[in-house]
């Protein structure tokens, strides 16, 4: 696997000042719409980083869907160079979640990131802009919120609530059990 949109890889360091300026061009390319037909497969994305912050580990799991059986899981660890910047984790996270994606055989159809995709001040998380990267249809799905307001779900799971930014639906509140804290999940990526 690779990336298949590189227009958008930055090369070797960036500040934060350039990575917002990337964020902005980007912004444009991230679609509001669109469905996965059929997909095959699913990959799930996530990143630890350790509490001296210097090195990280991505993982990736591609699930066969709709049985949901473990196809291939890919990791990749790494220094990490890019400073914890809300807003900025897709600067931080994506070169190591990219030294995993191309360990993969498997080509998912869909991918889900722990992380905002369209929630995000720029609307461009890191979910929208592995997206671009890639080619292909992401959903972030965050623990806390970067933006927006939105009213706290009802208490049964499936419970939701519209999360707004800038008077704009961008995600959402979603209660997924009894008595735990909603997930922020982007409708569009």
């Amino acid at each position: 696997m690779k990336v298949m949109n590189d227009k958008y890889l930055w090369k070797g360091d960036i500040n934060p000042s350039e990575a917002i300026f990337l964020q902005n061009k980007m912004a444009i390319n991230v679609k509001a719409y669109g469905e996965v037909i059929a997909p095959k497969y699913i990959a799930g994305i996530d990143i630890a980083v350790w509490k001296n912050e210097k090195y990280g580990q991505a993982a990736i799991v591609v699930l066969d869907y709709p049985r949901l059986e473990i196809m291939e899981i890919k990791k990749a660890f790494h220094k990490i160079t890019f400073p914890y910047i809300p807003g900025l984790l897709s600067f931080r996270e994506i070169p190591l979640i990219l030294k995993a994606w191309n360990q993969l055989t498997i080509s998912p159809d869909v991918i889900i990131v722990d992380g905002h995709g369209y929630a995000h001040p720029r609307r461009i998380g890191i979910a929208s802009h592995l997206g671009i990267l890639l080619e292909k249809p992401t959903i972030g799905c965050d623990k806390s919120k970067l933006c927006g307001v939105c009213k706290t779900p009802g208490d049964e799971p499936g419970s939701f609530s519209n999360l707004i930014h800038n008077e704009e639906i961008v995600g959402v509140a979603l209660r997924t059990k009894i008595r735990a804290k909603p997930v922020f999940v982007v409708n569009r990526a």
